[in-house]
């Protein structure tokens, strides 16, 4: 981890943000990489990874420049959001967390929900386990498989696998206490309807802080999902109504 270069294109920062972090004015951090392909998934560049692409070096920041602006805003923001991609297999975040812990900042880690070993490793590691975690869950669990999973995958299409992965990481989250946790669930109207709905609140707690977003037909790592019309304001309403039967913390972010 110390021999890791810092002056590389490593994600991108968002500098100040007041809705990644609950209850803390924070910095965010997307890095690049990723396991899953979520057809839906807006940050191409992110999930793909453009190693040698010439616009990552304007396109993406250095963990250099990352700790250049955590030790400016010392004393103005008090967290810092550690997302992707999928921050669980980037080598630079067991680097990032402590960093930020030495410059005195809370981390809230994001994860995509598949990866139960990796995740396990960092909340049991006292250095590295973060104040706050929040798991996204993209639809049923078994339908990861087929609809989530990288076709290049040798588990694609492995139904059994992935939602063994997307239970145990649920598990796993579940066990920070509620108010250093949630779970979250983008809109996506192939993806999220009742039936799905349902069968993800069988794996979440009770008490879970379940966030959900508007789905955005833009820029998607499928371009197909570009023509799909996402839920008007009223269906959403309905199905996030219908989510808080099963979990009363549900709401539409």
């Amino acid at each position: 981890m110390a021999d890791l270069p810092l002056d590389r294109p490593a994600g991108i920062l968002v500098k100040t943000t007041c809705v990644d972090f609950p209850g803390h004015l924070a910095g965010s951090f997307f890095l690049k990489g990723c396991n899953l392909r979520c057809p839906y998934c807006y940050n191409r560049d992110l999930v793909l990874g453009f190693e040698d692409a010439e616009e990552a070096s304007t396109s993406l920041a250095s963990t250099e420049e990352l700790f250049t602006h955590l030790e400016r805003r010392q004393g103005i923001l008090t967290g810092l959001t550690i997302s992707g991609g999928e921050p669980l297999l980037n080598p630079y975040t067991p680097l990032i967390i402590k960093k930020a812990r030495e410059l005195g900042y809370l981390i809230k880690l994001d994860t995509n929900g598949t990866l139960p070993d990796e995740l396990e490793a960092i909340i049991n590691n006292s250095d590295l386990r973060p104040d706050f975690i929040a798991m996204d869950i993209k639809t049923s669990p078994e339908r990861y498989g087929i609809e989530i999973c990288n076709k290049s995958s040798p588990f694609f299409g492995k139904t059994e696998y992935w939602e063994k992965k997307v239970r145990r990481c649920a598990e796993i989250v579940s066990s920070f206490p509620a108010e250093k946790r949630e779970f979250r669930t983008v809109l996506v109207p192939s993806l999220v309807q009742k039936e799905d709905i349902k069968k993800m609140a069988e794996i979440l707690p009770q008490d879970a802080s379940w966030q959900f977003a508007p789905f955005r037909n833009e820029n998607c790592l499928n371009p197909a999902y570009n023509d799909i019309l996402p839920y008007s304001d009223a269906e959403a309403a309905e199905l996030v109504e219908y989510a808080r039967t099963f979990v009363e913390g549900a709401e539409l972010r």
